[in-house]
């Protein structure tokens, strides 16, 4: 049974249990969610509250660290559809995806991408991604952003208090409650949206309904999306490498979010909690038709059909006044996540006679399969205490146990005689690049938010340890596929330490610094992997000597936060040791021929830069220009692998933002440029022969480009958001869309950005 298919047993238990009686919840206190809070304002933007940054409610002024917090009324705003949208605007954080087929990948912060970024919904991490070959590709992307009701970003090394997966940071999604809608002694809410996006002709729908009675309360959140593939600016379409035009495409997805709450108190809330989200595509691979020059057959025809799901349960407590001695207020919860990718390929090809052989064709069906279930407890306490200072304590335990498998399948069919086999060199199906592994993970962590002269001076110091085991499972499968090979056992703790200050020195001002040492485990993938391909002339080795990546990050900033202005501005520097560089050439074995690729260590790696952003309410200013804001942000970063002097090709080139927009009670517009710099610190596109002169690779260049929002209630409970992308219909590129490629590449045009387009959205209320 599919993970959704649970998800959607459990919602219809639950929308049976709501109460449709009067009354309402009792709603989180300080809840920073409620879409009409007005710390969404430029005005009081430091006032605004993040949970992610200290694992406790703290306005952002006071953190020691760089905070990006995205409501829900600002994603409506912008039309927010993908993780693409989302970040849009931000600068110093970008989105990297696959272009033709995969779609959406990872999320990057100050240049670290993949599973070095913490991504979270409600506290527990998505699952990882995990790519190999051409033909399999598991991203992050399992979240239906639709269902959230606020986004918090923390950027650089957050491993004291998120472990191995915060080297780059943390993207924390939190989920709607039902008490972000049954306020005002409200006890039913319900909407309905509809919108079309024309980039990918897209069309999405959603609902959302909330009840609640005195003790108990529940949430229902359903949403559907279908379009195709996502333009560019390509205009060659016909089929073979030459194609510049998308593939053609067919795309849906499905999002379930329920919550189910009791409220036998004012101080405490029981939650169960189920969402699923389930994405698919069909894809016409129209560019990989045609001659191949590595295999010399003739491609017919290539298909693809990829689809994942992912599940969640858990069960949440939440105490608000506990009044003992450990804990002032916690939160626990218990979790399941279940997670699964599967990419189908069908490829049908010819292979001309020769003087040796005739004609040949055959149908080669290829099947990628990648799961991971996960089971996690998390426990996190606070308590304050005042002394000759005041202390705000957190501290906390986190225990996840997860299962990994992978496997690849195929089936090769001689079209002319019927005859199949299951052997497609090099390799002889089935097979996994990994074993089956599991690893777990024990975590203790503590804060210390100690206050001096009435908060004025706030120092933050906080230590987490990590124990960390991989247990690799070797079955029939790997085992036949990788005779000999012995995999390796991962036991390791690690200490994360970090040390911040907030000094307030004057109204309205503040300066952060801190100190904060990051790792990363060892990936199970990079650890035992196994693949050889003789026919290409290459393998891939284990590494059971992979030492953990570590860093040592400083930031230090300044704030200045008024009912007029906000501004703030960043510097950062981190140091990497024991980079892992996965797959990396390490040499060549010459009693196979064959070439070796094996991931390893990089000794040392830097990133460092600077950031900054600002808001004017220009309406405080003078009376004539009520309504009028300006809002921009800027972001610059250069990040080089120090052992062999190379850039880091992950780090985003410069980027900046900036907005106008006029506000009134039942309407609004803003008119938001984005500017990026030409993206020119690259290795070569390829290794160079002995002898001749590397390959120089393509290098996006520098744009600006210009977006139109709007948005009207022009009725009680209903309001129209609409958007106008690339008003100046340029040619672009998205720098982490782009592979390392040539510049004279007759392909470029394939991964330029969507044209002028348009995007829509009516929402309903009552």
């Amino acid at each position: 049974m599919r993970p959704t298919l649970l998800c959607a047993a459990l919602s219809l238990a639950l929308t049976g249990l709501l109460p449709v009686h009067a009354g309402s919840p009792d709603p989180d206190p300080a809840d920073p969610a409620d879409p009409a809070d007005p710390s969404d304002s430029t005005a009081t933007e430091f006032d605004r509250i993040t949970v992610t940054a200290t694992r406790t409610e703290r306005a952002l002024a006071d953190v020691p660290n760089t905070v990006d917090i995205i409501s829900r009324e600002r994603m409506d705003e912008l039309l927010v559809r993908d993780l693409k949208d989302l970040f849009r605007h931000e600068p110093g954080i970008s989105v990297g995806s696959s272009i033709g087929r995969f779609g959406i990948g990872d999320i990057r912060i100050r240049g670290l991408g993949g599973n070095r970024v913490r991504i979270q919904t409600d506290g527990i991490a998505v699952p990882d991604a995990f790519a190999i070959g051409s033909f399999s590709n598991a991203s992050r992307n399992f979240v239906d952003l639709d269902t959230l009701k606020r986004v918090e970003v923390v950027r650089g090394p957050t491993s004291s208090l998120y472990g191995s997966d915060a080297l780059g940071g943390v993207v924390s999604f939190l989920t709607k409650d039902p008490s972000d809608y049954l306020k005002d002694g409200k006890d039913a809410y319900f909407d309905f949206k509809l919108g079309f996006e024309s980039d990918w002709n897209g069309l999405f729908g959603g609902a959302t309904a909330a009840l609640g009675g005195e003790r108990w309360s529940g949430l229902v959140a359903v949403g559907h999306r279908q379009g195709t593939e996502t333009e560019n600016q390509g205009e060659v379409g016909s089929s073979g490498a030459a194609r510049t035009r998308p593939n053609p495409q067919q795309r849906d997805g499905r999002s379930l979010l329920s919550k189910l709450v009791y409220t036998p108190d004012q101080g405490q809330r029981f939650k169960l909690v189920v969402e699923g989200n389930e994405d698919g595509a069909d894809t016409d691979l129209l560019t990989l038709r045609g001659l191949q020059p590595m295999t010399g057959a003739n491609n017919l025809s290539v298909t693809a059909d990829d689809h994942q799901t992912r599940a969640r349960v858990a069960v949440v407590h939440e105490m608000d006044m506990v009044d003992a001695g450990f804990a002032d207020s916690l939160d626990w919860q218990v979790y399941r996540q279940d997670s699964e990718t599967t990419q189908d390929t069908s490829e049908v090809r010819e292979v001309p006679a020769s003087l040796f052989s005739p004609a040949l064709r055959d149908r080669r069906d290829r099947r990628f399969n990648f799961d991971q279930r996960v089971y996690g407890l998390q426990a996190n306490f606070r308590k304050a205490f005042e002394g000759a200072v005041r202390h705000d304590l957190a501290y906390g335990i986190d225990l996840s146990r997860t299962r990994i498998r992978q496997k690849r399948d195929g089936l090769r069919t001689f079209l002319d005689t019927g005859a199949t086999t299951p052997v497609m060199l090099p390799d002889a199906f089935p097979v996994r690049d990994f074993p089956i592994s599991e690893t777990s993970n024990a975590a203790l962590y503590l804060q210390d938010e100690v206050g001096f002269a009435g908060g004025a001076f706030r120092l933050i110091p906080a230590l987490r340890i990590d124990h960390y085991q991989l247990q690799p499972e070797v079955d029939a499968i790997f085992a036949e596929d990788n005779p000999g090979v012995a995999v390796a056992e991962i036991s390791q703790t690690s200490v994360s330490p970090k040390l911040g200050a907030v000094w307030r020195f004057a109204p309205g001002w503040s300066l952060f610094a801190g100190y904060a040492r990051g790792f990363r485990a060892p990936p199970y993938n990079d650890v035992n992997i196994g693949f050889t391909n003789v026919q290409f002339g290459y393998t891939a080795i284990a590494n059971p000597d992979l030492r953990p990546e570590t860093s040592d990050g400083l930031e230090a900033g300044l704030r200045y936060g008024s009912r007029v202005l906000f501004a703030e501005l960043t510097g950062y520097y981190n140091r990497y040791d024991d980079f892992i560089e996965s797959m990396a050439v390490v040499g060549f074995d010459p009693v196979r021929q064959l070439l070796v690729f094996q991931s390893r260590n990089v000794a040392e790696a830097t990133i460092y830069g600077a950031e900054a952003r600002a808001g004017l309410d220009l309406g405080a200013l003078s009376g004539a220009l009520q309504g009028w804001s300006l809002r921009g942000a800027a972001a610059w970063s250069r990040g080089d692998n120090e052992t062999e002097d190379v850039p880091l090709d992950g780090v985003e080139p410069p980027t900046a933002s900036l907005g106008i927009a006029f506000q009134r009670e039942a309407w609004g517009a803003e008119l938001a440029a984005r500017f990026v710099g030409r993206r020119d610190r690259l290795p070569s596109a390829s290794d160079p022969q002995p002898g001749a002169e590397p390959v120089r690779a393509f290098e996006s260049p520098g744009y600006g480009v210009l977006d139109l929002y709007a948005h009207w209630r022009f009725a009680p409970g209903v309001r129209l958001d609409a958007g106008l992308f690339n008003l100046g219909d340029r040619k672009y590129f998205y720098a982490g869309d782009v592979p390392l490629v040539a510049a004279d590449s007759v392909q470029l045009d394939r991964y330029t950005a969507a044209g002028r387009n348009l995007a829509l959205s009516v929402a309903v209320e009552w």
